[in-house]
């Protein structure tokens, strides 16, 4: 995939280098464009990034990737896509689809999904996704299409400058109308997916809640959650030591008292759970990605997008 941007130099003395890591662009990313032919023009002339810039220089910078991912197969799978443009991918995930390849998963993920959507159009892609949800977590995630725009998106990452808001439905009924679970987590001893609170060896793991709505006949809450940071299983693993666990999560919710191993977590083969004595049933934790907020990595325009409760969840409400 080519991306070209121009700028104007506003301003004098100043190197190429200077200017491009001003921009947002990272060390690896200057560095790829050294071993890339004319990919640093000003006024149409290939130079060096030490090259000294002048007001009124007209900047034309072309990041270039013409090999896609080499592990990751393209195949035609479901893509519901929510937003794109030269620099993003935003894409409302469904149920039982991991985000990368593995073992167990290797062509059923959102990453061949991608890869085939951008195979039709002849277009070389790398995979990057910057929000990662669990695969049976539905909702929106943010692919960049990118070097410099993964780089700068992977910043705002650290810098918590990603909002991620949920929806989801727990079990039970009373819980407080809002609040911060501020509880470590670290992974199970024996086990290589389970979490759990732990205030000696986690790491620190804070999640705000405000209760949407109450389902006394169904004993089901309706629950609406943002991160300040983003452990594996965070939100689920948060709510079941709240005691209110997340509805069809066989791993933190299970139907019986024995948890699944590593292999049948990876596997199809997960249970569709009771949710209460109405026999409403659903096969995967009843989390969405409900809306995303961030800053454009290149415009900087404010974005936010949204995307409505999956029929698998709403079901549950009626």
């Amino acid at each position: 995939m080519t991306r070209t941007l121009t700028y104007q130099i506003k301003s004098d003395a100043q190197t190429v280098k200077e200017f491009l890591s001003a921009q947002g662009f990272s060390r690896q990313t200057i560095i790829a464009l050294k071993k890339q032919p004319e990919s640093i023009l000003v006024g149409g002339i290939w130079v060096h990034v030490n090259h000294i810039l002048h007001c009124g220089d007209m900047l034309t910078i072309t990041l270039s990737e013409p090999l896609s991912s080499e592990k990751i197969v393209p195949v035609s799978l479901p893509l519901d896509i929510v937003y794109e443009d030269e620099d993003i991918l935003v894409v409302n995930k469904p149920a039982d689809m991991p985000i990368h390849p593995s073992l167990n998963n290797y062509d059923n993920t959102l990453a061949n999904a991608v890869a085939y959507y951008y195979l039709s159009q002849n277009t070389p892609f790398i995979f990057r996704c910057i929000n990662r949800l669990d695969r049976d977590t539905t909702g929106l995630t943010v692919i960049a299409k990118n070097q410099l725009s993964a780089g700068i998106l992977s910043e705002q990452m650290a810098r918590r400058e990603i909002k991620r808001e949920y929806i989801a439905i727990v079990a039970g009924i009373g819980l407080p109308e809002s609040g911060i679970i501020d509880a470590p987590i670290a992974r199970v001893n024996g086990s290589t997916i389970e979490r759990h609170v732990d205030f000696t060896m986690g790491e620190r793991a804070v999640t705000h809640y405000q209760v949407k709505k109450t389902y006394p006949s169904k004993h089901l809450t309706l629950v609406r959650l943002w991160l300040e940071t983003g452990r594996t299983h965070q939100i689920r693993v948060h709510m079941k030591y709240l005691g209110y666990p997340l509805l069809g999560d066989f791993l933190y919710n299970p139907p019986s008292k024995i948890l699944p191993s590593a292999d049948d977590a990876a596997t199809d083969d997960r249970p569709s759970i009771e949710t209460s004595s109405k026999n409403q049933k659903i096969s995967r934790q009843a989390l969405h990605a409900q809306k995303l907020t961030f800053i454009h990595p290149l415009t900087k325009e404010p974005l936010t997008f949204e995307a409505p409760i999956p029929e698998d969840m709403h079901s549950l409400l009626l």
